[in-house]
């Protein structure tokens, strides 16, 4: 009956679980999602309840609700085998998923009553009498879900794990994902501003408290490496390296850091050893194309004619991994600018083009993503397609974007630049004037804006935009 329906709906909304998490599936791509989780089910020591429950509703995503289902019965059989002792308390988030997707099968009376269940268990669990109940594992279980559903959602994940961390401040495993949201926040915007990156204490902290936790032992050696500490993530790397020679996981990250340091010889052997554990990885492709792209910019650096042979099979080899990683990944954002970049260092422009502009239309771009991509096809226009004009376009586009980053500075800066050396050569129009005017203006460098839009209204004085422009920042001021 409708209205059984109508009060099941109401109570599945109660429900802490993936399906009330507001994770949306035009946020990531899926069957690289389903892949990911295989392989840390695969590889990883830590609970598989919380990877199987994700996989449940990753496959619900894919229509493939028996298939989310068999996933559901084996997080029942992770909780049984590692927490005997408090199964209802562990198998929350997997009953919330197992009624949703019995709802969506339209088995209404098994999706009541695994709602039942958890209504039941929550009593018992709780002194309260509400349903929503707030325990630490499904703080973290969420936590763990957010990060994996990409950038926008870290700043929830890492109040999730806040929250979790309010009740049990010393578990290792709330702990763990504290400092890899921090981490990956800091990693995400990386603003100019902050010096001492807030991620540290936190990626300190877990690696006491999770002492074989490799993965995050290799965070933490990145992180001293960005604070120029390079010694000393060096021995993490190389403890870490003991512990877990083969966990593809930490080795990922143990190359980049070699990689950073401009070892590159030795990260593209780890990456290699890598890959051959998980063949199909996006992020171990990713890494090999930037380490051949590193030893390219190495070889232009030290020779002065380097043999073309070694580098187009440096371009080659880069091109061959960028492209791997965006036919896996339609929505790898960076890996599609690396490999329009590869195109045009070998003078494939067309193609250059095309991977612009799937980068571009990629639907989940933040405002940096957009000011990142505006820079490097600026860079594009301006030195392969030799037109200035269309880089300044795209400049200002990028500087246009408020968010303050290290993109936006890249925009400002290389936009400045060239109006500067068009003007010192003569060439700077009116236009010119005006557009560095607006430069000043947007970097808040108000008497510059000033100069700037009288020399462009001096060489064409009856300009409306000009004149009203200079009016703004003269009542600005």
């Amino acid at each position: 009956s409708t209205i059984s329906k109508n009060s099941l709906k109401s109570s599945l909304l109660q429900l802490e679980c993936h399906f009330t998490w507001t994770l949306l599936k035009q946020d990531v791509d899926l069957d690289d999602l389903e892949e990911t989780i295989g392989d840390q089910i695969e590889f990883f020591i830590k609970s598989n309840v919380t990877n199987y429950n994700l996989l449940s509703y990753v496959c619900h995503l894919k229509n493939s609700n028996e298939e989310a289902l068999r996933n559901l019965q084996k997080a029942e059989e992770e909780v049984k085998k590692n927490h005997s002792d408090e199964i209802a308390r562990r198998s929350l988030v997997t009953w919330g998923n197992y009624a949703w997707i019995y709802y969506h099968m339209e088995r209404y009376e098994e999706a009541q009553a695994y709602v039942s269940k958890v209504e039941n268990s929550c009593k018992k669990l709780s002194s309260t009498a509400q349903q929503k109940i707030q325990l630490p594992e499904i703080y973290a279980e969420q936590g763990w879900a957010l990060l994996k559903f990409g950038g926008k959602y870290y700043e929830r994940a890492k109040n999730c794990f806040e929250n979790a961390l309010k009740n049990e401040p010393n578990n290792p495993e709330f702990n763990a994902g504290y400092a890899i949201a921090m981490y990956r926040l800091e990693d995400f915007s990386y603003r100019l501003c902050q010096d001492l990156g807030p991620s540290l204490k936190p990626l300190e902290r877990a690696v006491e408290l999770n002492p074989k936790d490799t993965f995050i032992m290799a965070l933490l050696a990145l992180k001293l490496q960005d604070l120029m500490r390079v010694d000393e993530g060096e021995r993490y790397i190389e403890e870490a390296m003991q512990k877990t020679p083969n966990l593809p996981y930490f080795l990922r990250y143990a190359a980049k850091f070699y990689r950073r340091k401009g070892e590159v010889d030795k990260a593209l052997k780890i990456l290699k050893k890598a890959l051959a554990v998980t063949p199909k990885s996006a992020f171990l492709h990713h890494q090999l194309g930037l380490c051949y792209r590193a030893k390219l910019i190495q070889l232009k650096k030290t020779t002065r004619y380097p043999p073309q042979e070694q580098v187009d099979e440096l371009i080659r080899l880069s091109i061959f991994h960028f492209k791997t990683v965006t036919g896996q990944k339609a929505k790898f954002f960076t890996a599609h600018i690396d490999l329009a970049n590869m195109y045009a260092q070998a003078k494939r422009y067309e193609e250059a083009e095309e991977t612009f502009q799937k980068a571009f239309q990629i639907n989940i771009l933040s405002c940096v993503d957009k000011q990142h991509f505006y820079y490097n096809y600026g860079n594009f226009q301006r030195f392969h397609m030799k037109s200035e004009s269309e880089a300044i376009r795209y400049y200002i586009e990028g500087l246009k974007i408020e968010e303050d980053s290290y993109r936006r500075k890249q925009c400002g800066n290389a936009l400045k630049k060239l109006l500067e050396q068009r003007i010192q050569e003569g060439l700077g129009d009116a236009t010119d004037f005006a557009t560095l005017g607006l430069v000043h203006n947007l970097n808040g460098e108000t008497h510059e804006a000033i100069e700037c839009y009288e020399k462009a209204i001096a060489l064409c004085p009856d300009n409306e935009e000009y004149l009203s422009a200079l009016c703004e920042v003269r009542l600005s001021i």
